[in-house]
């Protein structure tokens, strides 16, 4: 163990300092100040603090509550303060606390302590005391019996809770999941907009500062989201950012050239990870905003960061470990973006640390998972957040910059304390191989079991672009599905047609309409969890970052029309609108298109038709991506309708109300048409079916077979 930190315990020199440390222990503590309430008291995550003698003093005290009967038990608290050494004694005026294994930094600014609660400790605010026991001259043996102290003290509010009442639900295939920027979707609260705490980072004129959205305005448009069909919330992070504009991290402006401050409205660059951007709203609102969702059937899932924090934490000029980070602000390693080198059998340390101790951009703080403190803090932190807020599921950024050995660690605790919740990964390259060695259900070559249960599936996203949005082959479609069996689990992949980190769909050269919704029609009925991002239903067009995160039309005071409402809505995009809401629709009416199997049925240049089977359900998604219309046949003998094995011909109408007919034609040549149903054959090996119709250019239609 390093020479500046030491494990920590009171100092036993006499029989007299042991006398001294138990009546320390036992005294009676009066609470001196009043006791906030849970959401008060958690909003900033900063404990009431009572400084009663100015050698010794605690800000901070991450995490700033827990609850009882969780497997996290003990939880290792980090306080932060000046004046912190081996020499102080912590204790609790709640029976069902214990603090053991101390530990303090060199220079007295941290001191971690495993705090023991019991399962029968009662909830509620409680009052901790940190002491220091003054040095003891050597006492007659006459006065050993009966000694007095008079020890310095700090006091603070901490908080122990009710087990959560909300168990995370997690997300799959089932789900559709509506994805938003708080800062660029709706203002509800324009009181937040300029705060005392961080005055001069909202101005809507700047594309990188504050633009007013807020959780109160994502709960104002909950309705609105629903109508699309969407099943679930992501967001990115609402962790508290910089308080001053940002000197580091310098972009120009859209059309400018000199670089400028910026604000992190986007929330990845974190100063306090138990605390809730002031600009976004409070941690009760918060907590009434995800309950809300709960109360109408919608999940909530929540961006965390563990790779990194901000440029302007706290931790980064006085970290509580030596190896808290990778490298200092001085002196670091530059990330390399080569995240291929995580799979690489023949990798050595040396061609893996750029990509993993790396600082991203040169700026962010590379945290050290292999501390083993930093690693208990990121776990904790990622399961205060589901049990206090009542997420779901957890979006994990920059998942190939950690060591997967990390992940495997973390997740397992994490679905220790809730089993049903979920992780979504993100590993931004399109190679699919990549992107299954860090899906979880199987151990790669390291013997590393990740336990991630999906990623994004960056594979799939690059020919959806090409075919749609670029008028490339349709092909490259169905050949990246034909790469589904590398996965553990590809019908799990989170499927997306554009987040926050790249153009918008609409932005790409050749991109229309009719392609924007083919596009949509593909994603919304194939494999995986579909995700839309915001302003994506309205055609929304935007280049790189920023002009990708623009605000939503509507959302915002002053605003020329208000796109939440058709009547606010271009006829393009009420028309893109009203497509993905019939598919979310569809999604919930037919289960086979989310859950069912796929089953391709052609696979041409610019033609696609597959299969969504289920029990009860059967599917035909029919695309056609030419410039001109096209005449479509494919064989459907193999699909279990029973109007095929019946030998029944019939037609479909477009499930999407289009004008668009599908004809099957079915030669039952094997069935013998007299025999009552139950006695014919239930295979339709020898019968020949085949479906047909004619669709327009850039089209797709979805049919329902009968049964």
């Amino acid at each position: 163990m390093s020479q500046k930190y030491r494990a920590l315990g009171p100092r036993i020199c006499s029989s007299q300092k042991l006398v001294l440390l138990f009546a320390c222990l036992i005294m009676p503590l009066q609470v001196q100040a009043q006791v906030p309430s849970r959401a008060e008291s958690a909003k900033d995550s900063e404990p009431n603090v009572q400084a009663l003698d100015d050698r010794f003093v605690v800000t901070k005290v991450d995490p700033p509550s827990w609850w009882t009967g969780s497997s996290a038990n003990p939880i290792r608290l980090l306080l932060a303060g000046q004046g912190l050494s081996t020499d102080l004694v912590l204790t609790a005026d709640r029976q069902g606390l214990q603090f053991t294994n101390l530990k303090a930094s060199q220079n007295g600014h941290y001191l971690f302590a495993d705090l023991h609660i019991a399962p029968d400790c009662q909830p509620g605010p409680v009052q901790f005391e940190l002491s220091r026991l003054p040095a003891l001259p050597e006492l007659p043996q006459s006065s050993q019996q009966n000694p007095t102290t008079n020890p310095q003290r700090t006091a603070l509010t901490w908080e122990v809770l009710e087990p959560p009442a909300h168990r995370p639900q997690g997300f799959g295939p089932e789900d559709f999941i509506y994805f938003l920027m708080p800062d660029r979707f709706c203002d509800g609260n324009p009181a937040n907009n300029r705060t005392t705490k961080s005055p001069g980072l909202y101005d809507r004129n700047k594309s990188r500062f504050y633009h007013g959205g807020d959780i109160q305005g994502i709960a104002s448009k909950l309705d609105y989201i629903q109508s699309l069909g969407a099943t679930a919330i992501w967001t990115t992070p609402v962790y508290d950012n910089n308080d001053t504009p940002d000197l580091k991290e310098l972009h120009p402006e859209p059309g400018q050239s000199e670089r400028v401050p910026t604000t992190g409205y986007h929330g990845y660059g974190a100063i306090d990870l138990y605390a809730v951007d002031e600009h976004f709203g409070t941690l009760a609102e918060l907590q009434a905003w995800i309950a809300q969702s709960h109360q109408r059937g919608l999940k909530v899932i929540q961006d965390q960061v563990a790779n990194h924090t901000g440029p302007y934490h706290s931790w980064v000029l006085d970290p509580p470990t030596p190896t808290w980070w990778n490298g200092t602000a001085a002196e670091h390693p530059k990330n390399n973006w080569q995240k291929w080198t995580a799979m690489n059998p023949r990798a050595t340390r040396q061609t893996q640390q750029l990509n993993l101790d790396g600082w991203f951009a040169d700026v962010l703080p590379d945290l050290n998972q292999d501390d083993p403190e930093v690693a208990k803090y990121l776990i904790q932190h990622s399961i205060w957040w589901l049990g206090v807020a009542g997420y779901d599921a957890i979006r994990m950024d920059t998942l190939p910059h950690v060591p997967r050995r990390f992940w495997e660690h973390w997740a397992s605790e994490v679905k220790r304390e809730f089993p049903d919740t979920k992780v979504l990964g993100e590993l931004y390259d399109s190679d699919p191989v990549l992107v299954a060695y860090y899906q979880g259900g199987r151990r790669g070559h390291d013997q590393i079991d990740t336990q991630i249960d999906t990623l994004f599936d960056f594979g799939l996203f690059t020919p959806i672009r090409n075919a749609f949005a670029k008028g490339k082959a349709l092909r490259e479609v169905h050949q990246m599905f034909a790469r589904d069996w590398i996965y553990a689990d590809a019908n799990r992949l989170a499927t997306f047609i554009g987040v926050h980190d790249m153009p918008r769909f609409m932005h790409e050269k050749g991109a229309t309409i009719q392609g924007l919704q083919s596009a949509m029609t593909l994603m919304m009925t194939s494999r995986g969890t579909p995700i839309l991002y915001y302003g994506d239903e309205l055609a929304m067009s935007g280049g790189e970052d920023p002009d990708n995160r623009r605000d939503f039309p509507g959302g915002f005071p002053g605003d020329a029309r208000n796109a939440f409402d058709p009547a606010g809505r271009e006829p393009s995009e009420q028309a893109v609108w009203k497509h993905i809401a019939n598919l979310g629709a569809l999604r919930k009416k037919y289960p086979a298109l989310a859950v069912g199997q796929s089953l391709d049925l052609l696979d041409a240049e610019q033609q696609y038709a597959y299969a969504r089977v289920s029990d009860r359900q059967t599917l035909i998604v029919v695309l056609n991506n030419d410039t001109e219309p096209a005449t479509i046949e494919f064989n459907t003998q193999r699909l279990p309708s029973q109007a095929i094995l019946k030998g029944w011909s019939f037609q479909c109408d477009d499930l999407l109300g289009g004008s668009n007919r599908l004809t099957v034609q079915v030669e039952a040549s094997n069935l013998a048409p007299n025999l009552p149903d139950t006695q014919k054959p239930q295979s339709n090996a020898g019968t020949q079916a085949v479906a047909s119709l004619t669709l327009p250019a850039r089209t797709s239609a979805v049919f329902l077979l009968p049964e």
